[in-house]
């Protein structure tokens, strides 16, 4: 078995497309459009997705806002700085919904950011 991909519903896709390419490092590795299911699905990650598991934006048209619910937690990517990397999201316009530190009752340093559509995404300290 392998992990392949996570999938958002997202309102704006091209909005979100750009946070996650520009905020988050990510590249558009595919767009396709399904004119008639009147949906599109964007695939965003860190390498190709034979190599790696990615997101799967997926927009349908007649649709401009989700509710989230209770149960979505986040999405978790690994930075080399946790620090440098709010600030570089907080100067293009990002909004920082937890500033970095350690977390509570550990000393991993993680923050939280927030994408367009309101989902959480968590940056963690890694050693690389």
């Amino acid at each position: 078995m392998k992990y392949l991909h996570t999938m958002l519903r997202v309102g704006d896709l091209e909005k979100s497309i750009g946070f996650y390419t520009e905020f988050m490092g990510m590249e558009l590795l595919r767009k396709m459009d399904f004119p008639d299911g009147k949906f599109t699905l964007a695939f965003l990650g860190y390498g190709h997705e034979k190599d790696n598991t990615v997101l799967e934006l997926t927009h349908n048209w007649e649709t401009s806002s989700y509710n989230l619910g209770t149960a979505y937690g986040h999405i978790a990517i690994g930075v080399e700085d946790v620090y440098a990397t709010c600030e570089e999201i907080r100067a293009k316009g990002g909004s920082v919904v937890r500033e970095p530190g350690p977390m509570m009752h550990g000393s991993t340093v993680l923050a939280f950011v927030e994408d367009p559509d309101g989902y959480k995404i968590e940056l963690l300290s890694v050693d690389h």
